[in-house]
């Protein structure tokens, strides 16, 4: 299996914000909309996948593995998965607020948003993280 890279948020500064977040271990989860994957042709993570997460600049920063994955209805989302996610103040609203603009903004789709549309929630874990001036 080969190890994919990946560039968190859709602008280098919000990269390394979420980076940060990675980083300090409070975010421990993401989510993506299934209709990105399928538009991009791109498998579904699963559990065991490892990728690498890149800074805004497009350098390798952490080494994780995903521990979960899981696909629910983006309003069927629960608050658990919101608080590890780990963004803002980690409420299941805020996360709401954010993914809703995130996944209308910067779809790879023309599907546009839905409340009940697929999502991919992943869990992972932080093997190896890599110093800024390594």
């Amino acid at each position: 299996d080969s190890i994919k890279r990946v560039l968190a948020g859709a602008t280098p500064q919000e990269a390394d914000d979420l980076l940060a977040l990675v980083l300090a271990g409070t975010k421990t989860a993401t989510a993506g909309a299934l209709d990105d994957y399928d538009a991009e042709g791109e498998p579904l993570p699963t559990a065991g996948t490892l990728s690498i997460v890149l800074d805004g600049a497009g350098n390798p920063r952490a080494l994780i593995e995903t521990t979960q994955v899981d696909i629910v209805p983006f309003d069927q989302l629960g608050p658990e998965h919101a608080f590890l996610e780990g963004e803002d103040d980690r409420s299941l609203e805020s996360w709401r607020r954010i993914h809703e603009r995130f996944f209308t903004e910067h779809a790879d789709h023309d599907l546009g948003f839905r409340p009940d549309m697929p999502i991919v929630l992943e869990r992972f874990r932080v093997i190896y993280p890599t110093p800024a001036n390594a």
